[in-house]
This record gives structure tokens, sequence and C-alpha cells, in this order.
């Protein structure tokens, strides 16, 4: 009787993309640990700090700030963009011709760099020639987003609602093509209104989709950078000086490595920790 062997050739083709994936992401975390838990003075020479930098960062006003200024400008825009992307996709039709325009309308933001967004809404918004300051001081409005800091803080939500609220409407549109319209011929039959059809069908049916579009505004507002340094670098005073913006100032601004790491780190460790108990508090009904 022959032995049944396994060709074990196939983990070849995995190595390129190991290797990839430590020269990207592995390596340069253990660099960011490294410094986290060390102080240097330069010419290499490092000291044990242990967890001196984290207990630093997290005692910090400075870092306690920037943090609850970073979720209270994720929260807006979780809050605008979610429902505001739903209702764009069910206003949008299902046939003809117009499908195809509206679809091409919402990706044209998503086509555009985040620093020329960034420099677009600044031209936009000045006050004295953009079209939107100038417009909104003609109204009465006193408004000068490079000194007011709710001014500043109205910019900067309208441009990050401008600029990927279009990924909601594409991911939500997406689930509502996908529902049979056995589903609608049934509702249609009960005589379920358009609140009744939208509750017990279309969104269950969304579930998936917004689940995606949630934890994907969730982590790019929460690491939101080049816009809003572009547009207000972080200012007026500390006003917009989110999270992201803190850190870079203060690894490169500052040239403090061991805070900066710490910082990062527990940046990251607050993403993934948010984004995996949010994971699971919607999967958690789902029956495979």
């Amino acid at each position: 009787m022959a032995l049944k062997t396994t060709n074990q050739k196939g983990w070849l083709f995995v190595i390129p993309v190991v290797i990839l994936v430590a020269f990207n992401a592995v390596i340069p975390l253990m660099t960011v640990v490294n410094y986290s838990v060390q102080e240097t003075f330069g010419n290499n020479l490092f000291f044990w700090q242990g967890i001196g930098w984290f207990e630093q960062v997290l005692n910090s006003e400075r870092f306690q700030s920037s943090l609850g200024r970073q979720i209270t400008f994720t929260s807006i825009i979780l809050l605008i963009e979610i429902p505001l992307g739903i209702a764009i996709a069910l206003a949008m039709p299902r046939k003809g011709a117009g499908v195809s325009v509206c679809l091409v309308l919402m990706a044209l933001p998503l086509l555009i760099p985040w620093n020329v967004v960034g420099s677009m809404w600044t031209i936009f918004a000045l006050p004295e020639i953009g079209l939107l300051g100038k417009g909104l001081n003609a109204l009465g409005f006193d408004y000068n987003f490079t000194r007011q800091p709710l001014s500043a803080w109205f910019t900067v939500i309208l441009m990050d609602v401008w600029h990927w609220t279009s990924l909601v409407v594409l991911l939500a549109y997406a689930g509502l093509v996908s529902i049979p319209d056995a589903y609608y011929q049934a509702a249609k039959i009960d005589g379920a209104g358009r609140w009744a059809i939208f509750r017990f069908i279309q969104l269950p049916k969304m579930k998936r989709v917004l689940t995606i579009a949630i934890l994907l505004r969730f982590m790019d507002s929460f690491m939101i950078y080049t816009e809003p340094f572009v547009l207000t670098g972080g200012g007026p005073g500390n006003t917009t000086t989110f999270l992201s913006i803190d850190l870079v100032k203060t690894a490169l601004g500052q040239f403090d490595l061991g805070p900066a790491a710490a910082m990062s780190l527990i940046y990251f460790l607050i993403v993934l920790a948010v984004s995996w108990v949010f994971y699971t508090l919607m999967m958690k009904d789902e029956v495979e």
C-alpha cells in the first residue's frame, strides 16, 4: 500500500507575501515597540524606560485633550455620514441610465487625494475670497475658520462629510440592489408602508455592508490627518489638533521618540479595541 505524500511546494508562493508583510508591518511595529520602552540620547545609546512613557502619555492633559477632540470628531462624523449615506442610497435609482450617472458622481470625491481635498477646501472656505466663507459672511454669519474655533470645526466636519459620505452611499447602495424583488413583492401584498419596508427588509439586508461602512469610517475618521492639517494646521490654537496631528508634532516637531512611540501604540490599541468590540456587537446575532 503506497503512502500518501503531501506536496508542500505551495508554501513557496506564500513566502514573498510573508516577507512583504514583515517588511511593511512587523519590522516597523517592533521598532516602535523598542522606542516606546527606551530612552535615547542620540548616537544609538538607549536606556531602559519600561512603561514610563506610557504612564506619561496617559496622564498627560495634552493627550487627553487630543483624544477627546478625536472622539468628538469621529462621533459627529458617524452620526452625520451613516444616516446621510443611507438616505442618498435609498433615493438613487435602481434601473436606467441614471444609475451610472449617480454612481460616477458619488465616486468622484473618493478619487481626489487627501492633500488636494484640504487645499480645495482651504480656498473654498477663505472668508475673503472663498465661495463658502464669503457666502456665509454675506448672509450675516460671522465666519472665519482661521480664527474662530467653531468655524474651524464646522469647516473640517463639512469637508469630511463631502469627501467620505460617498463611501457610505456606495456600500449602502450595493446592499440595496442585492435585495431580491421577491421581498418587495411580498411586502406589497402585505400592505407594508415605506417605513416598514426599510425597517424590516432593507435595513436588515444592509447590516453587513453597513458594518463595513461604519468600521471603515470609524478607522478613517479616527486616524484623519492630512485634510485637517492642510486646512487648519490643527488650529486655531489647538482646536482641531486631533490625535494624529498631536502624534506627528510629538514625533517630528519635538523629536520625542519615546513618548511618540508610546502614543502611537496606545492609538493603535484604541482603534483595534473599538473596531473589535463594534464588530462583535454587530455580528453576534448573525446566523452562520
